[in-house]
C-alpha cells in the first residue's frame, strides 16, 4: 500500500533509535483510539446504522460465509480500514444475546437473578472475554507468521481480528443457545444415543462454523498466505467428536450442567 493512501502520517527521516520506535508506535496508536472513538459515538447515533446490511451479514453468515468477506475489500478501498465501523451488527448481536439468555432462562427455569447473571456471563465472558484473548492470539499470529513476504509491510488490524471473532460467533450463538433450546428438554436431555449423536452433532456444527468463517475472514486479505492453517483443529475435534459418541459423553448436558452451576 502506498503511503499516501495510509492514514498514518509519513515517519519522521531524522527519527533514530527509542526516538524512531516513539514516532512508529504513536501514530499506529492513534489510528487506532481514533477508530475505536468513531465506532463507540456511532453507537449514540442509530439513524446512522445500516441495519439492514447488519441483518444482511448475520443470514449470509450461515448460508454463505464467503459473501459476507468479499464486502472487506470494499470497505478497505473507500475507507482504509478494514475493521468494521458500523456498530448496527453488535447492536442487533446484542438483542440475539437477550433472546438467547431468555430462552436458556425458560428452559432452565432460571430465577430472574440467574438470568441476568448469565446474560453477563455470556457477553462480558464468552464473547467478550474469549473474544480479546481469541483476536489477539490470531493478530499476532497473522502478523508475525502469515504476512507474505516481498509485499509492502501492512498489519492486520487487531479490530479487524475481533471482528472477524464477532463474526464467527454468531452461528454459534444461534445454534447452541437458541436452536438447540427447543430440543433440549424432549430430546437431548435423555440418556438415549439419538440424544447425545443430536447434541453433540450441533455442537460440532458449531464448531465447524467458527472455524470456517474465522478461516474465510484471514483468507480474504490479500497480504496473508497459509491461511489453510486455520482449518487444521477441525481434524481433532472431528476425533473429539466420535470420541464423546462412544464414550456417552452429552456435551449438550455437560454445558447446560456448567450454565446453571455459574449462575446459581
Amino acid at each position: 500500500m502506498n503511503s499516501r493512501d495510509s492514514l498514518l502520517p509519513s515517519p519522521v527521516p531524522s527519527a533514530t533509535g527509542k526516538s524512531k520506535a516513539r514516532f512508529k508506535w504513536e501514530p499506529a496508536t492513534m489510528s487506532a483510539l481514533k477508530k475505536c472513538q468513531k465506532f463507540l459515538t456511532r453507537l449514540t447515533r442509530v439513524n446512522h446504522m445500516d441495519f439492514e446490511f447488519a441483518l444482511w451479514q448475520m443470514i449470509y453468515l450461515f448460508i454463505s460465509p464467503s459473501k459476507v468477506y468479499r464486502s472487506v475489500y470494499y470497505r478497505k478501498q473507500t475507507k482504509n480500514q478494514y475493521s468494521r465501523d458500523d456498530p448496527a451488527f453488535v447492536v442487533l448481536l446484542s438483542f440475539w444475546f437477550i433472546i438467547s439468555a431468555t430462552g436458556l432462562s425458560l428452559v432452565l427455569q432460571l430465577p430472574f437473578i440467574a438470568f441476568i447473571k448469565f446474560l453477563f456471563w455470556v457477553v462480558l465472558v464468552d464473547c467478550i472475554g474469549i473474544g480479546l484473548i481469541v483476536a489477539t492470539v490470531f493478530w499476532f499470529v497473522a502478523n508475525k507468521y502469515l504476512r507474505k513476504p516481498n509485499l509492502p509491510k501492512e498489519d492486520v488490524e487487531w479490530g479487524y481480528a475481533f471482528d472477524v471473532h464477532l463474526n464467527a460467533f454468531f452461528p454459534p450463538l444461534i445454534i447452541i443457545h437458541v436452536f438447540q433450546l427447543f430440543f433440549f428438554n424432549v430430546l437431548i436431555n435423555s440418556d438415549w444415543f439419538f440424544a447425545r449423536l443430536f447434541g453433540n452433532t450441533l455442537w460440532y456444527i458449531s464448531a465447524i462454523y467458527y472455524t470456517y468463517i474465522t478461516f474465510l475472514g484471514f483468507s480474504s486479505l490479500p497480504n496473508l498466505h497459509r491461511t489453510k492453517y486455520i482449518l487444521y483443529p477441525l481434524v481433532p475435534l472431528l476425533f473429539f467428536y466420535i470420541l464423546t459418541l462412544i464414550s456417552g459423553v452429552n456435551i449438550c448436558r455437560v454445558i447446560m450442567d456448567f450454565y446453571k452451576y455459574r449462575v446459581y
